[in-house]
């Protein structure tokens, strides 16, 4: 392919300048046909890639980016008993790996750290700002540098010290330049966390369960909360389980709730097809059986059914525990603002729409084995999830402390909210815990999963890329499944469809492709810009009646409703366009749903070739 070196030399003995080089453009732009020209391309895509970078990516994403949204969404701790007295996080960022021993500081290596059995970790610093007070007198004052806890470092990530050194630096530190890092040194033995096979967030996904009801379900995920939603129709009748919910609640109530009261605009949000106002016609009647028509009698008995929490917060309390939960829990990846709920009630009527379809037509239902329907969670999706959990702990001890010590009525030394923050070591112990132990424990998730890190084996040098490569399944090797287990279609190019071990873990665990690429997050704000000025319609102008009009398309960013629009071709060639011209991320993915009438942009986390 392209220019031979003999015409090159033959061109340049005639004194021709580059530009006026003859280049055959077809032969340039053909495609490689023989699988023989094709591996050649693999060495060289290694070479710039390498096989671990999905690892560190994921881990470099969570420690400039991922970390930061986080302490953002939980950024203030405020007494209940005296609200003057707050706690305000301003900034976050993780310092180099070192080691404190009797008040010294020193920078460790990853080397010294296998040597000498310590975690190789870097302080998680923090910029707070808080009130100092006793006895009426208080003042405001701000810390810098501020140690909360530690976080294990990744090797070869933009925080390793080995990050960007060449050969001999390497050789000076002690590690082997063919090393691809990718994993972490816990108490000197070296860990790796599996990738782990998910179903996707923020989509919504029907099916059945072993009932043979419908479900439409829908995983949220956002910085602030993690929920599942489940709305479900069961003998003609359509329910909402939720777990903050005692028991399942009738969703013509949930939407009196939200402010719909009447119940000819959630049949018009549903469309004009009398089938679909008949299967919702028996959830209306049961919704005035039980004598709710206003948005009051709705959350008054929402408030009957919602579970006591853990520890109240002082918002749930003012505004109440329905109300709180419909507009913090529910569908969390749906933003409610100032306390309108209308995107989340057109978000509802999508779901009920598409779960009404799959009744009338079973080629509707989503195949959960499908890979379009999964996601991947690396190392930085794992450790962001499970550091969410400890600072959320650790923010909620600080509170309780403070509040202990205003609830005294004697106190002789002036409070300083900055020193409860010091003295807890929740994320300290939390990380390396679970990072020696692969036992994963959320509470608030109700996430209990083992053998999530296993000790990298050094038997061979392809085994050792081999664990760096490996998908764990998301439920139990012991279930007899099937679906599961064989060989999916859509998994070409992306899964080695003969990398699987024996036994029962058969065709659960798998491997990545060798040229598989893992892309992470895109910032969503210039997407959602670029998409109003395509011409999509916002959803805040748009009544029920033409959500699904004809010949008009609903948008979807990474599974939020952004509007519609009418001109869906025309909208999809635009993006493409800007995508090839490098004006859009080169992964943002870009599809047109003829059968649900909707467009889907994709800036998410998913495995691609």
């Amino acid at each position: 392919m392209g220019l031979k070196q003999e015409d090159i030399l033959n061109n340049n003995s005639k004194n021709l300048n580059v530009s006026e080089i003859p280049v055959d453009k077809q032969k340039l732009a053909a495609p490689i046909k023989s699988a023989v020209d094709k591996f050649q391309l693999l060495p060289e895509f290694l070479k710039v890639r390498g096989l671990v970078k999905q690892h560190l990516d994921s881990f470099n994403y969570f420690v400039n980016t991922g970390i930061k949204k986080i302490v953002r969404a939980n950024d203030r701790v405020v007494s209940d008993v005296d609200p003057s007295i707050y706690l305000r996080f301003k900034d976050v960022r993780i310092g180099e790996p070192s080691m404190t021993v009797d008040g010294i500081t020193e920078k460790i290596n990853p080397h010294a750290c296998r040597l000498s059995e310590m975690t190789y970790a870097a302080p998680i610093l923090v910029n707070i700002e808080y009130i100092q007070g006793s006895h009426g007198q208080k003042a405001r004052l701000e810390k810098n540098d501020l140690v909360i806890g530690r976080m294990p470092i990744m090797l070869r990530s933009c925080c390793c010290v080995l990050h960007g050194k060449d050969e001999a630096e390497l050789a000076r530190l002690g590690e082997c330049p063919l090393d691809p890092g990718g994993y972490f040194v816990i108490k000197g033995t070296e860990k790796v966390i599996l990738i782990q096979e998910q179903l996707s967030k923020n989509r919504i996904i029907i099916d059945a369960d072993k009932k043979g009801n419908i479900n439409a379900s829908v995983t949220s995920s956002s910085e602030a909360t993690k929920s599942k939603t489940v709305i479900q129709m069961e003998k003609e009748k359509i329910y909402l389980l939720l777990n903050q919910f005692v028991k399942k609640i009738p969703i013509m109530v949930v939407m009196k709730a939200m402010g719909m009261e009447s119940d000819q605009e959630v049949v018009q949000m549903l469309g004009r097809d009398p089938r679909f106002s008949a299967l919702l016609l028996p959830s209306i009647e049961e919704c005035a059986g039980i004598g709710i028509y206003t948005k009051e009698q709705a959350l008054a008995y929402l408030d009957t059914k919602a579970k006591r929490p853990l520890y109240a917060s002082s918002a749930s309390e003012q505004d109440g525990r329905a109300f709180s939960i419909l507009r913090d829990v529910f569908i969390a990846n749906v933003p409610v603002r100032c306390n309108n709920f209308r995107p989340k009630c057109l978000y509802v009527a999508v779901m009920l729409r598409r779960m009404m379809e799959a009744i009338l037509n079973k080629d509707a239902m989503d195949d959960k084995d499908y890979v379009g329907n999964k996601r991947l969670e690396l190392s930085g999706q794992l450790i962001s999830l499970l550091f969410e959990d400890l600072f959320k702990t650790t923010l909620a001890q600080v509170k309780k402390s403070i509040d202990g010590v205003l609830s005294k009525t004697s106190r002789s030394s002036a409070l300083d909210p900055s020193q409860f923050l010091r003295r807890m070591e929740f994320i300290t112990a939390g990380l390396e815990r679970t990072l020696s132990t692969g036992n994963f424990d959320i509470q608030r998730f109700r996430m209990h999963r083992k053998g999530m890190t296993q000790v990298l084996a050094r038997l061979s040098f392809i085994g050792t890329l081999g664990f760096m490569t490996k998908v764990s399944p998301q439920f139990e090797k012991s279930r007899k499944v099937s679906g599961p287990r064989a060989l999916q279609p859509s998994q070409w190019g992306m899964l080695c469809p003969c990398d699987t071990p024996e036994g029962e873990a058969c065709g659960l665990v798998k491997n990545l492709a060798l040229m598989t690429h893992v892309t992470t997050d895109d910032d969503e704000g210039p997407l959602v810009s670029l998409c109003y000025c395509l011409g999509v319609e916002d959803l805040e102008l748009l009544s029920g009646e033409e959500l699904h009009t004809p010949n008009s398309f609903l948008v979807m960013l990474n599974g939020l409703i952004l509007g519609k629009h009418r001109r869906p071709q025309h909208f999809a060639n635009a993006l493409r366009k800007l995508r090839r011209a490098g004006k859009v991320g080169e992964f943002v993915s870009v599809f047109v749903n003829e059968k649900q009438f909707m467009f889907g942009i994709k800036a998410v986390m998913f495995a691609r070739v």
